[in-house]
């Protein structure tokens, strides 16, 4: 016996969400002049928010593997907006921070990616915010 959630293509209507909001940030990021991809911008904003996050924290917390958040860094340190400095204890760890030049790009993009959530989240209100948060919350936890 089918369950009803079988018919349902919420992966896809996820997918094609995401990626509708990730081009449209894309998009603005380019038109403003910032030569930045949404992914760096992703580490750039939990580096922001976590100044000294080590590289697998970052991972974990971007969904990531190791190696792609090795080259996006590398990218960004190219670029002067993240710099690697010692972990403590351990020399073969680094912590991540973002450089004042990467500070200064944090605080300029924040206002167009707050002004894509806004455009994205329209009308909707605050009951609908935590109805999609708790429905979200408990797909990922189906898979946990």
């Amino acid at each position: 016996m089918t369950h009803h959630s079988d018919q349902r293509a919420y992966f896809f209507k996820i997918d094609t969400t995401i990626k509708k909001i990730r081009n449209a940030l894309q998009k603005r990021l380019t038109e403003a002049g910032f030569d930045l991809t949404v992914d760096q911008w992703v580490l750039i904003d939990h580096i922001f928010r976590r100044q000294g996050i080590s590289q697998n924290e970052l991972a974990e917390l971007t969904f990531k593997d190791p190696p792609t958040v090795t080259r996006i860094i590398d990218l960004l340190e190219k670029k002067g907006l993240v710099e690697r400095g010692p972990a403590a204890g351990d020399r073969r760890k680094f912590n991540l921070f973002l450089t004042k030049a990467g500070e200064a790009t944090y605080n300029e993009a924040f206002p167009i990616v707050a002004d894509i959530r806004r455009k994205g989240w329209g009308s909707l209100n605050d009951s609908d915010y935590q109805h999609f948060v708790r429905i979200m919350d408990s797909i990922y936890q189906n898979f946990t």
